[in-house]
Formats: structure tokens, sequence, C-alpha cells
């Protein structure tokens, strides 16, 4: 009696098992990879050129594209401030529209760096001629 729940036991951990192997991994929500140690070479000034850190970033936005894979939170943004400080104004526009678009959440943020940016253009007071 003791050997048939020691049997029944394993053949029932062994069915658990297999269905377990089988099972499927959920996959990634964001295509991560080397991202945040990207960022953290710009912040510690250790990854090169701006121009060699937007390249691996530009990158890895192809490589997730053919994966049809979606990019991380950030992403956009960071790439954007890279174009920035490359001298590029229009394409970090450019990203930062399109981290807004793609993370309604970072909105406030986005539009704080959109704004300083683009200033809002001072209305020149014109003198009416006397």
């Amino acid at each position: 009696m003791k050997g048939s729940r020691v049997a029944s036991a394993l053949g029932g951990l062994t069915v658990l098992l297999v269905f377990a192997g089988c099972a499927q991994r959920t996959p990634p929500l964001y295509m991560w990879e080397a991202f945040p140690r990207h960022q953290y070479e710009v912040l510690v000034r250790a990854g090169g050129s701006v121009d060699e850190q937007i390249l691996k970033l530009e990158a890895h936005a192809e490589k997730a594209k053919a994966a049809n894979a979606a990019l991380p939170p950030g992403f956009l943004a960071h790439l954007g401030m890279l174009y920035l400080n490359a001298g590029n104004a229009d394409k970090a526009h450019e990203f930062w529209l399109a981290e807004k678009q793609s993370f309604p959440e970072s909105s406030p943020y986005m539009d704080q760096l959109l704004k300083r940016l683009n200033p809002p253009a001072t209305t020149a007071k014109t003198e009416s001629p006397a």
C-alpha cells in the first residue's frame, strides 16, 4: 500500500513535469537587451562618443522592429537626449514626441523637454509711429 502511494506520487510528479516542460514561455513585454547598460554608460560617460551611442540605440531599435517587439519606456526619450547632445534638435523633438505617443504617462516630462527645446516666442511690442 505504501509502495502504491509512492508510485502514484511519482507518476503524478512525472505528468506535472511533462506538462510544465511543454508550457510556452511568456515573451517579455519590451525588448530591453542592453538598453539599461547603455543608459548607465551615458550617465557615467563611459560609453564612447555620442554618435557611437546613437548608433547602438538605433541598431537596438531596428532589431526590435524586425522582431516586432516593443521598445522599453524611456528608450525614445533617451535617444532624443542623445540626438540633442549631438546637436540635432529636430531629431530630439521627433523622438520625444514618439515617446509621448508610445507612453502617454510620460507626457508631463516630455512636454517640459519640448517646451525647453522650443521656448514660446516672446511677443515684441511694436510702437506706433507718432
